[in-house]
């Protein structure tokens, strides 16, 4: 899943979450499949970021999922003894995959 502005939307994509009024009623449901004329309501009605499925926009300087276990790997490095604190990197690493996934 990715937060991303609702210009940079595209028709195809997946919302990963419902997406709401200021209110809290739902303008979409979570899986509704985006079209030309649903991103220009959005935008419309001033819904500035959404929820997608996957992670389909690459953002300027982020890093990419084999650079985010990498540092991962190498914060944890010098406590591999450390039982809990493995518990707490796999934790982590399992976070950081099921957010690229959506």
């Amino acid at each position: 899943m990715q937060e991303i502005l609702t210009s940079q939307a595209a028709e195809g994509m997946i919302l990963a979450h419902d997406v709401m009024t200021p209110e809290g009623r739902v303008l979409c449901g979570k899986g509704t499949e985006l079209s030309a004329n649903l991103i220009d309501r959005l935008e419309r009605m001033d819904i500035t970021h959404i929820a997608v499925k996957g992670h389909p926009v690459t953002v300027p300087g982020e890093k990419t999922l084999k650079e985010e276990i990498e540092d991962l790997d190498e914060r944890f490095a010098k406590v591999e003894e450390i039982l809990p604190l493995m518990y707490l990197k796999r934790k982590l690493l399992e976070k950081i995959i099921a957010a690229r996934k959506g």
